[in-house]
């Protein structure tokens, strides 16, 4: 009985995560993009979130990783950046403080509204709830957190 429930869950997982693929081939908002590590695995993505206009990460492109369970997409998947990203919501090792990946998270939720949510948070933190208690402090201060953003960001490479 245990067998048939996990293959069900792992069909509605390949499922879905086939048709969110799908999806955000045909119509990739700007500024996001992930894709599977390997054909053979639809249960680890990469993507790349570029830093919105206007933004203290305008110019700048982060590479991330998306680990999605066997319960997907009644479970979080586990995102975390890949990059390094001086962000008051992003620590040192890149786990990510967003609510939607934790408490928030619900079904209905998709990988392009992940990659979006992230987008928005590199301009719009949370500082009542930081990570990176640094970055959270000089958040305000436009020069100071320019300064520290760029002593940390690094350029990803094409074939990260």
């Amino acid at each position: 009985m245990l067998s048939h429930f996990t293959n069900d869950f792992f069909l509605l997982s390949t499922n879905r995560l086939s048709s969110e693929l799908m999806s955000l081939m045909m119509a990739c908002p700007a500024g996001i993009s992930a894709f599977p590590v390997s054909d053979a695995d639809l249960t680890h993505w990469k993507g790349r979130i570029e830093g919105a206009e206007g933004t203290y990460y305008e110019n700048h492109v982060y590479a991330i990783s998306l680990r999605f369970p066997p319960t997907y997409p009644y479970a979080a998947p586990t995102v975390r950046f890949e990059s390094t990203c001086f962000h008051p919501n992003v620590d040192l090792h890149g786990n990510i403080c967003l609510d939607i990946l934790k408490e928030k998270w619900s079904p209905m939720l998709s990988v392009s509204t992940i990659l979006i949510s992230l987008q928005s948070l590199l301009g719009e933190p949370n500082n009542k709830s930081p990570l990176n208690v640094e970055a959270a402090d000089l958040w305000e201060n436009t020069a100071e957190f320019k300064k520290e953003l760029a002593k940390h960001y690094k350029p990803i490479v094409e074939d990260e």
